[in-house]
């Protein structure tokens, strides 16, 4: 049973409305996303590392002094390890930015914008 021409219009409507709300949920949860500093994850897994060892040798000798140390420099370890890398604040990835081809989240929310627009052109067209 074909809609009528008002149930046809309204579910264009809905269609629309769905690809651009999906449009912006993907560019809002890409745009925090980042790639990972892979120096930064093993600099800070080695510090780990060093710091339960000193901690160890802290038990060990009865010192306390050397387990607080060795305490601090796993926590500080795990930070480093675990921060976020700088590419993800906005700065591209890699190549210089041009005025052809941007980089980061915008173009990834102008291509969605792009993509939305030529939808809703077909959309039009076929109407």
């Amino acid at each position: 049973m074909p809609l009528s021409e008002q149930e046809q219009k309204l579910l264009d409507e809905m269609e629309r409305s769905l690809y651009h709300n999906d449009a912006d949920f993907v560019s809002a949860v890409n745009a925090g996303r980042g790639k990972l500093n892979y120096g930064a994850l093993v600099l800070g897994i080695l510090l780990a590392v060093v710091g339960l060892v000193v901690v160890i040798v802290g038990v060990i000798t009865h010192l306390l002094i050397v387990g607080l140390l060795g305490f601090v420099a796993m926590f500080a370890g795990v930070l480093l390890a675990l921060r976020p890398s700088k590419t993800a604040v906005g700065r591209p990835v890699s190549g210089p930015r041009t005025a052809s081809s941007p980089s980061g989240a915008a173009s990834k929310a102008n291509l969605m914008d792009r993509l939305n627009e030529r939808w809703d052109k077909r959309q039009d067209r076929e109407e």
